[in-house]
């Protein structure tokens, strides 16, 4: 899943707080008219416009067609301008952008200050449910103060995470001679008027099957020429049919998403490469405070150690996920700025029975002790079964615990979590961007979308802090500060594994690598073959 509302709202529920409390194969014709690219992917697109998507398949098209003001360059996670020259704070309230003269969109029309203004007061506007309006849930109004620049002006001062929604879902740029102002556009008509001004566009389109692209020659952004001029974008119902496309040459790149094992099987292929780099995605337990064992807080807070001491995370990535995630040492996984490893420095990064027999007795806690432990049968993927009953076994192999797993669909799963029927819980997370805030506020602020009744003032505290600190250095300070402090005294989740960012490309194909990072931006224009 990707976030939702919580993620905007939970910036000002940190100050609420702090001011209350302080089809298979290659054919002749690559649907762009002669020999190109050839990509394959199981995600699915829902929609062109942006107001109305929120989801990794249509973000993909999304990079290709669409400006944004800042971007994210390949292999970067700090945000540079794209469409505009410069951004930058004016004011602690007003978040200003220059942007480059003399952009256009593919059908002609300008690009200007008032392209902007639309596209954010559109995204606002229309706030459909399916769409990413909340992540700007920030900004309180949007101004063109002349034809190349634009104020934000936001609600809370010195929002450190605002230059790094610009190049969400929530900041593409549309053509104000397009879309309408009030409602959505279908695809077929986003398709017909070319309103796109990214490296790309789109140049035939068969809704998850097949989608065709040309280089812009007009894109004039961060990312510059695209390095190959056509590229098709093939859909896929299942991975093995993906698999086999790009084992046997049918298709030039496989990305998103293969099993592990069929990771771990193209890795001996002598066809093709299967490439790597970080991904953001985390994975981790969520405890119920309300429900969870124990009959104090201060016992519960002596499972939930113990727990952190006993996982082995590293035999969950190899054995389980053949290397496809990384340990998880902290609420922030690796690869994003900010990141730190609490959990490794408090409670090592091997199983220690001892020290989680200590934390267990010094609480009066009597072993075996029994746990409920949830876990999702579809939504995040098919070795869910393995890794929880690996997780079982390491837990019960100590001797202190007694194991009782249960599975749910998550239609099931979401709405059974929410009525607090689950005491202990897996959990996942895609981001929205890759600022460390987008792991930490949504779910440790007040009212967190964890609903697990944790809420602390210390926390809301720490995390006010982190996000509203304009000096950098401060900032990495005060993130390192309310990682350590929910990893030594509060654990309301205790993170296992972060997401490897994963493709595999023909053997003669170039660049792909360089694309695979945790803003989840996978760029058509730096691949090569």
């Amino acid at each position: 899943m990707r976030a939702r509302s919580v993620a905007a709202v939970g910036l000002a529920s940190l100050v609420v707080a702090a001011v209350a409390g302080c089809g298979s194969g290659r054919t002749n014709d690559d649907g762009g008219g002669g020999a190109g690219l050839v990509i394959g992917t199981t995600d699915k697109i829902f929609a062109l416009d942006p107001a109305a998507a929120y989801d990794n398949g249509s973000l993909m098209v999304e990079t290709q067609v669409y400006q944004f003001l800042m971007n994210f360059a390949p292999g970067e996670a700090v945000p540079k301008p794209d469409a505009a020259e410069k951004c930058e704070f004016s004011s602690p309230t007003v978040y200003t952008c220059k942007l480059k003269p003399g952009l256009k969109f593919a059908n002609g029309h300008a690009l200007t200050s008032k392209s902007v203004v639309f596209s954010f007061d559109r995204m606002l506007g229309i706030n459909d449910p399916n769409g990413p309006a909340s992540l700007i849930g920030n900004l309180q109004k949007t101004e063109a103060k002349d034809d190349l620049t634009v104020d934000f002006t936001l609600k809370v001062a010195n929002d450190q995470t605002f230059a790094a929604i610009l190049p969400t879902q929530a900041g593409a740029i549309v053509d104000e001679q397009v879309f309408p102002k009030d409602k959505l556009l279908e695809d077929a008509d986003v398709v017909k008027a070319k309103p796109f001004s990214g490296p790309y566009t789109i140049t035939s389109y068969d809704k998850n099957k097949l989608v065709a692209y040309q280089a812009n020659p007009d894109y004039n952004g961060l990312f510059g020429k695209p390095k190959t001029e056509k590229v098709s974008m093939k859909y896929y119902a299942a991975s093995e049919n993906l698999k086999l496309d790009v084992q046997r040459g049918d298709i030039d790149v496989a990305y998103n998403t293969l099993t592990p094992t069929d990771i771990d099987s193209l890795r001996g292929s002598d066809k093709v490469n299967v490439l790597s780099g970080p991904g953001g995605q985390l994975r981790y337990i969520v405890f119920n405070f309300n429900t969870m064992p124990g009959n104090t807080p201060a016992q519960k807070l002596g499972i939930r150690k113990a727990i952190a001491s006993i996982v082995d995370r590293d035999a969950l990535a190899a054995d389980v996920y053949k290397g496809t995630w990384a340990p998880a040492y902290s609420s922030v996984p690796e690869g994003v700025v900010g990141a730190t490893e609490p959990f490794k420095e408090i409670y090592g990064a091997k199983p220690n029975k001892d020290q989680a027999a200590k934390f267990l007795a010094d609480a009066g806690v009597t072993t075996p002790l029994a746990l409920n432990i949830q876990y999702n049968s579809d939504h995040y993927g098919p070795s869910s079964s393995e890794e929880y009953a690996a997780i079982k076994s390491q837990l019960e192999a100590s001797g202190l615990f007694k194991v009782n797993l249960q599975s749910t669909e998550w239609v099931s799963y979401q709405k059974e979590r929410a009525r607090d029927s689950y005491p202990i819980f897996q959990f996942g997370w895609f981001p929205d961007y890759p600022d460390a805030d987008d792991y930490l506020t949504p779910f440790f602020a007040p009212n967190n979308m964890l609903q697990s009744h944790f809420e602390d003032p210390r926390i809301t505290a720490e995390l006010l802090a982190e996000v509203t600190e304009p000096d950098n250095a401060k900032r990495l300070t005060a993130l390192a500060t309310v990682q350590r402090s929910l990893a030594s005294d509060f654990l309301p989740i205790i993170p296992l594994l972060s997401g490897k960012s994963i493709a595999v490309a023909a053997k003669n194909v170039h660049g792909v690598e360089n694309t695979l990072d945790p803003s989840f931006k996978f760029r058509f224009g730096v691949i090569s073959k």
